[in-house]
């Protein structure tokens, strides 16, 4: 109550125009009184300094280009669909969908995940694709022997153009990951006897994640998933931590037990345990047996000889807390397989529902810190790290709604929603745009309670389209309980609403019902019916502007 009652008096402050603060870069309505209930009167509201005027959102606004810029773009696009990274039908902007498909293909590629070709990615990408439009013997032999199929045209393209001679994919690499994280796959695999394959299938093997902060994908490695009897005694197995540096990745060597990727830091491509701080990067060795427990104080005051017991050989399971999942980890390996699949799943050729789901879980995300990215981009005089600091807070007010939605429908839930929007003193544009930074800010940090807290404002508000964020949450148990039944609430509510998620792919809403329907048994799902079709939510505006113009 005390944090509620602090924002309440913030937004205040914003209205009545309290002291002095710095102005809104850019004063846009949407920003200007949006953010200000969260980040209190430091920000001014223009809107209450300046005759009120009408505002057009947009944020997909075509820019002014020439012609022959806009084919070139529209032949990266054609390029990027026909080798699997689907960013719909070409127009010659490369908008987020289009720097989606992009950051995918650099990916695979191993170059620097920007979202933005540089002249030689695009080069390979414009070359390979009419190499494949061409075709001939050479081009066909290529495709069906390369073990990447269509897209080993770009690897071989990429290795013939930089002239090393030979491609550090073909027969050396598995699952698209980098070559020296390959490697130590392969090792791993030779140690334990079993095939790369085999390890590339247990859950929790591989695990990506932004360590070190660079921008760039880092790796860990945990053999606790192979069992006890491969680097391990007890509880310490062998967990290799790759983090990126500007010259390749830096190998560190641990010992953990179920590691995730918040049991590190790294500075660069040095990295080391959080809960102990001691960095160990020399080959891990088998510990020795841990000492048995001290017996308690009391044991004096027992008989010297204890009564007699059934011998037990069965060490007891440790007892652990759950480990958070973190949604950056699930993207990366969710893209990783995507580009082993050769590209999104479509409704049509729909086979693994979960698959399917975690990529536009994924999708969503992005389009959500992009989002969330602009708004923060025109909030002046704080840093970005000040401004994650209040979201956190904004979180934690949140908790009681978030713990909620694991356990109740969705009615139940938007309930308690409204109630704090109710009470939180501040305008429903000013929860609006602070809802909006902070889902941001939650996905940029993978702080699942500010995330899933702030998508839940946002269908309180009545924002139906963030309400898919929610049902992804719950079909993938991230941030709260994996509920399947619970999830399909939340998605018929978000594919009835306005798209925000790639507003330019309708058939997404096909896929997302099917397989959401597949995940909780319904044989039904090929036939589900499709949504009642809605009038524009710009209608009652256009009439009332009519009626406005009509002669009298």
């Amino acid at each position: 109550m005390k944090h509620k009652f602090v924002l309440a008096g913030l937004a205040l402050a914003v209205v009545t125009g309290g002291p002095a603060v710095p102005a809104l870069a850019g004063g846009s309505d949407i920003v200007g009184g949006v953010i200000g209930g969260i980040i209190g009167g430091a920000i001014v509201n223009e809107a209450n300094r300046q005759p009120r005027r009408v505002t057009k959102r947009t944020y997909y606004k075509k820019p002014t280009m020439s012609s022959a810029q806009r084919e070139a773009n529209r032949e990266v696009q054609v390029s990027l669909n026909h080798f699997g990274w689907n960013v719909g039908t070409p127009d010659g902007v490369l908008g987020r969908n289009s720097r989606s498909g992009i950051s995918q293909y650099q990916a695979f590629m191993d170059f620097p995940i920007t979202g933005k070709l540089t002249d030689l990615e695009r080069t390979i990408l414009t070359t390979s694709y009419q190499k494949a439009s061409i075709g001939g013997a050479a081009i066909t032999q290529t495709i069906s022997t390369h073990p990447q199929g269509m897209r080993g045209l770009l690897l071989q393209t990429r290795e013939q153009m930089l002239g090393t001679g030979k491609s550090t994919y073909a027969g050396n690499s598995i699952g698209g990951l980098p070559p020296q994280i390959s490697e130590a796959v392969f090792e791993i695999a030779r140690s334990s006897n079993v095939e790369p394959q085999q390890l590339m299938a247990r859950s929790g093997f591989v695990q990506l994640a932004d360590l070190n902060n660079d921008g760039r994908t880092d790796y860990l490695l945990d053999t606790s998933v192979l069992g006890p009897g491969f680097w391990c005694n007890d509880k310490s197995c062998a967990v290799r931590v790759f983090a990126s540096t500007p010259s390749g990745f830096s190998r560190n060597d641990f010992q953990a037990y179920n590691a995730t990727p918040a049991m590190f830091t790294c500075q660069a491509g040095a990295c080391q345990k959080a809960d102990t701080g001691a960095q160990s990067n020399a080959p891990v060795t088998a510990a020795a047996p841990a000492p048995a427990p001290a017996a308690p104080s009391f044991a004096t005051q027992m008989a010297s000889q204890p009564a007699p017991a059934m011998p037990s050989f069965v060490a007891p399971a440790p007892v652990t807390e759950p480990v958070p999942v973190s949604l950056a980890s699930f993207c990366a390996k969710t893209s990783l397989v995507t580009s082993s699949n050769g590209g999104f799943a479509t409704e049509a050729s729909l086979t693994d529902p979960g698959q399917a789901l975690g990529e536009q879980f994924c999708l969503a995300r992005g389009y959500a810190l992009d989002e969330g990215a602009e708004l923060e981009a025109n909030i002046g005089g704080f840093t970005p790290e000040q401004i994650a600091a209040q979201c956190r807070d904004f979180g934690a007010l949140l908790s009681e709604q978030v713990a909620a939605v694991g356990t109740t429908p969705r009615e139940a839930t938007l309930a308690k929603v409204k109630s704090f929007i109710d009470g939180s003193g501040m305008s429903p544009a000013q929860l609006s745009g602070t809802a909006k930074v902070c889902l941001s800010v939650g996905y940029r940090t993978d702080d699942m309670d500010v995330a899933l807290g702030s998508a839940l404002v946002l269908g309180g508000l009545g924002e139906g389209a963030y309400d898919e964020l929610v049902g992804h949450h719950l079909m993938q148990g991230i941030g709260t309980a994996e509920r399947p039944d619970l999830a399909m609430g939340w998605y018929e509510n978000a594919l009835s609403a306005q798209p925000v998620f790639a507003p330019a792919q309708p058939e997404r809403s096909g896929l997302i019902r099917k397989a959401a329907l597949m995940m909780n048994g319904r044989a039904d799902a090929a036939t589900a019916p499709k949504p009642a079709m809605a009038l524009p939510s710009f209608a009652a505006k256009a009439a009332e502007l009519v009626e406005t113009a009509a002669p009298q």
